[in-house]
């Protein structure tokens, strides 16, 4: 499960900034995952509570996770049809010819945290 190993780099970005700015506890950190971007959701939070049970880089008991999921949204070369795939190379479901371009759901990035 690569999302341990995710986290982990998300909470050292978290605690170097966190550094700058004199910060000692995270509060909330938010996460936006797209659907394509190959981290689950779900495996990120339970990475996040092992994180936060250990108390890594200020995480405390009452820190939360916020995971906003960007949906996926691909754009055919061909046809021009919009539509949602599942995965990075899918077919085109009006055409039948792949290579859409993907327009969203590909981000995974830190959107924002809250700490004191």
């Amino acid at each position: 499960m690569h999302e341990m190993a995710l986290m982990g780099d998300i909470l050292n970005l978290i605690s170097i900034d966190m550094e700058k700015h004199n910060f000692t506890i995270v509060k909330e950190v938010e996460l936006i995952v797209g659907d394509l971007s190959n981290a689950l959701p779900d495996a990120l939070e339970m990475a996040f509570l092992v994180y936060k049970k250990q108390g890594v880089s200020g995480l405390q008991a009452d820190s939360q996770l916020t995971i906003i999921r960007e949906r996926s949204l691909a754009e055919c070369i061909f046809c021009n049809l919009e539509y949602e795939p599942d995965q990075r190379l899918a077919l085109c479901p009006s055409c039948g010819l792949p290579g859409g371009k993907i327009m969203s759901g590909d981000t995974f990035k830190i959107r924002s945290y809250e700490g004191e």
